[in-house]
């Protein structure tokens, strides 16, 4: 699978962590904390964005995405994600990346994180 295909897939997966009641309850529009180590990427962001449509979220319109760039300083990381946070985010999402998945699972244990990383998972802490 290609990378591309993957973080669409990813996109969409990031929805179907909440639940369908939860959704239909809420008249605001739910917020996904988008957090990356390095620049944003136009492809990797176009990917993440067709995956929300595919599965009926729209950028501004029925779904609000918070996004935050380490633009390669780790050191960052740990405030980027605790503002996700304290901006009461329903899911984080981090791109190929392990600090800022880790840099996430280290700033909540109630928020569900989802993450796209070459390494094992289970090795480097996140699961």
């Amino acid at each position: 699978m290609k990378r591309r295909e993957f973080i669409t897939l990813l996109g969409g997966a990031a929805t179907a962590t909440w639940p369908l009641a939860a959704r239909a309850q809420q008249p605001k529009r739910p917020v996904i904390g988008f957090l990356n180590s390095i620049t944003d990427n136009a492809e990797d962001l176009a990917a993440f964005r067709q995956g929300l449509a595919d599965v009926g979220f729209i950028e501004g319109q029925n779904v609000m995405v918070l996004y935050r760039h380490a633009d390669g300083h780790y050191e960052r990381l740990p405030a980027l994600a605790a503002e996700l946070v304290a901006q009461q985010v329903e899911v984080i999402v981090t791109v190929s990346s392990s600090p800022a998945a880790l840099a996430a699972k280290r700033a909540t244990s109630t928020i569900p994180i989802a993450f796209l990383i070459g390494a094992d998972p289970l090795r480097v802490g996140l699961v």
